[in-house]
């Protein structure tokens, strides 16, 4: 009896397939949380148009690299460290916002990834639109940002 039992309980295990890379279920909240500290800071640094208050939430070895198109449609790539990037960050009328609303994380023991779609706002007026991708690393126990790279368009945005 024994046998017939264990026997039918083998044929009722269904094996399932590993999940395919990039798909992972997400991390605990509480990890989420902590990887969106210092992309939080530099966003609130950039709203406070302060580039010494983005240097704390990077790695300064890191880059800050944008890609788009010029006025006349051809494609350019830019970027710069984080010291050059904070020196680009300076008070002025306008009221700066950035959002990404739904990141994407990905982590795996002190590396982490975020990537998602971005509104960049310029006195609540969308100005572009694009996706982020964060490139983190934890030490000491708290997550920098070691890279970021972004894409940007100003047709196609929401809300404009």
């Amino acid at each position: 009896m024994k046998l017939v039992v264990a026997a039918a309980l083998a044929l009722q295990t269904t094996p399932v397939a590993p999940i395919v890379k990039g798909t992972a279920l997400p991390p605990p909240a509480s990890e989420e949380a902590a990887v969106l500290v210092p992309i939080n800071g530099l966003f609130a640094a950039i709203a406070k148009r302060d580039g010494q208050a983005a240097l704390p939430f990077v790695r300064a070895e890191g880059r800050i690299t944008g890609a788009g198109n010029r006025p006349d449609g051809s494609p350019v790539v830019n970027g710069r460290g984080w010291a050059d990037y904070a020196g680009t960050l300076k008070p002025g009328p306008e009221r700066y916002e950035e959002r990404m609303p739904n990141p994407a994380i990905e982590v795996d023991g002190d590396i982490a990834m975020a990537w998602g779609d971005y509104v960049f706002l310029v006195d609540g007026k969308v100005s572009h639109c694009g996706v982020n991708h964060f490139d983190l690393v934890r030490e000491n126990g708290a997550w920098k940002i070691l890279n970021v790279t972004w894409s940007r368009r100003t047709t196609g945005c929401p809300g404009k």
